[in-house]
């Protein structure tokens, strides 16, 4: 093991840590300011406490957010400066924006909106909601604007004295066809994510309502049909994100047969080129002999998926291996096939049963019910882990699909590795991002059990509850 494996695995870790709290940003943003438009528009005062409510869950998650997001910048520093030199002058414009443009508008208006509670103006408070939603789904595109640049660079060309890409057209960069379709498949995944954590949210107090333990608050009269609701527009909210991320993952497909036909073919583990090539669902094979010894297919499935016909052509990981020796040189341009193939089932599988979920939960709340037992309410909230692992799943098939590339076709990864850093430094910073990231899940679970556990009467107090009693101790946290 070498500094580069250091590097890979810190940044894999960093990042996937990262990217627990950002889909359930984005999608939590628009459903607390849809819970506010709701009130807006019709006074209904539990659409005010379910604003409140969540609006408090969602707070805590941004703030998690953006620490685990400062570290990400660090590591292209610390660990990738050979990277970094080379796209820097391609990813300050994405980039700057993200900062200069969504940041700075997604910031400032969740400050406004916690500390703007009975100071402003009903629908400026709400535009304010509005407007932090609008930057976080903002943020999201400039980052994958910028990461789709890396799987198929466009707008670009190559400084020959100084190696490093220099930005031609940032029209290209952001029109790329890799960003808008990645972006489309991201954020209806986030809402899949915040759907269930909805929903999963709901179905707990709801479980706990039937079957209290010792220390829960008597939850009020009121708190059935307010959970109720959310939970069912939780559902709604997955479902339809859940077509969303069918369609743009069959887009996703399509692009990546046309720009990284290495990451179609090794998530298939389809090592020769076939015509009509089936859909695998269960392979054991032989990664050094270039074989498969079982593998259950679903005829033309896979054709039909990477090129839009059930009878096309899908190019194999030995012919593109080929392709590629003949046209960068010699090399192993295989990715690990191993972890591609199960991501992709995994993405697939975990993702499509919170769907699932959810829509069979829309059936069973149909009407005004309620289950009679508690064994939904479990299922629901099993839900929104299997979803959020099956999109980590799916970032890790999007990045190390790339592999052995940084910027596809330009700068390999292992020639990406900062030159001057040690094992032992990114070892010890490996170990110190870890254990400060264990500290922040901690934190993070705490508080968000915490608030959830007291319940909406918490943040916006009941009209016949009686008076709190005097205590000299304040909670300091997300008071607004």
């Amino acid at each position: 093991m070498d500094a580069l494996d250091l590097a890979r695995w810190q940044f894999g870790i960093t990042t996937i840590y990262h990217f627990l709290f950002v889909p359930l940003t984005i999608g939590l943003s628009v459903i607390v300011a849809a819970l506010q438009t709701a009130w807006y528009r019709t006074g209904r005062t539990e659409y005010l406490r379910a604003t409140k409510f969540f609006g408090k869950l969602f707070l805590i998650n941004f703030a998690m957010g953006v620490v685990t997001g400062i570290v990400q910048e660090f590591q292209f520093g610390m660990n990738w400066s050979t990277y970094s030199t080379f796209v820097g002058d391609v990813f300050g414009a994405p980039l700057a924006m993200e900062a200069l443009i969504a940041f700075f508008l997604e910031s400032t208006f969740i400050g406004l909106w916690i500390f703007g509670w009975d100071r402003l103006r009903r629908g400026v408070h709400l535009a304010c909601i509005w407007a932090a939603a609008i930057g976080s789904n903002l943020s999201a595109f400039f980052i994958l604007a910028a990461n789709a640049w890396m799987r198929n660079p466009v707008g670009y060309e190559v400084d020959q004295a100084t190696g490093r890409a220099r930005l031609t057209d940032i029209g290209a960069v952001l029109g790329n066809p890799q960003a808008w379709s990645t972006y489309l498949h991201v954020v209806a995944a986030a809402f899949v994510i915040a759907g269930l954590f909805v929903a999963a949210v709901s179905a707990w107090k709801l479980m706990r309502e039937r079957r209290p333990r010792d220390g829960d608050v008597t939850p009020h009269a009121s708190e059935r049909e307010l959970f109720r609701t959310s939970m069912r527009a939780g559902f709604l909210v997955t479902a339809i994100a859940g077509a969303l991320v069918a369609v743009s993952g069959d887009h996703q497909a399509k692009l990546a047969t046309q720009h990284e036909p290495m990451k179609i073919a090794a998530a298939e583990a389809l090592w020769q080129t076939e015509e009509s090539a089936g859909f695998s669902l269960f392979a054991v094979g032989d990664i050094h002999g270039s074989r498969n010894h079982i593998n259950v297919q679903i005829p033309g499935v896979l054709s039909f998926l990477a090129t839009g016909d059930p009878w096309g052509t899908v190019q194999g990981i030995e012919n593109v291996q080929a392709q590629y020796e003949a046209f960068y040189g010699p090399g192993d341009y295989r990715p690990n096939i191993a972890v591609l193939y199960w991501s992709f089932r995994l993405m697939m599988g975990l993702g499509l049963s919170g769907v699932a979920v959810a829509v069979a939960g829309l059936w069973l709340t149909r009407r005004g019910r309620l289950p009679g037992n508690t064994w939904m309410y479990k299922v629901v909230v099993a839900a929104l882990p299997a979803a959020l692992a099956g999109n980590i799943f799916g970032w890790v098939l999007t990045e190390m699909g790339r592999q052995p590339w940084t910027v596809h076709g330009e700068l390999l990864t292992a020639a990406s590795v900062s030159p001057g850093v040690s094992l032992g430094q990114v070892a010890f910073s490996l170990a110190a991002f870890t254990l400060l990231y264990g500290v922040l899940a901690v934190v993070e679970v705490g508080l968000l059990f915490r608030y959830v556990k007291a319940g909406p009467g918490a943040v916006m107090p009941y009209a016949d509850d009686p008076p709190p009693e005097p205590t000299e101790r304040r909670d300091p946290a997300f008071s607004y």
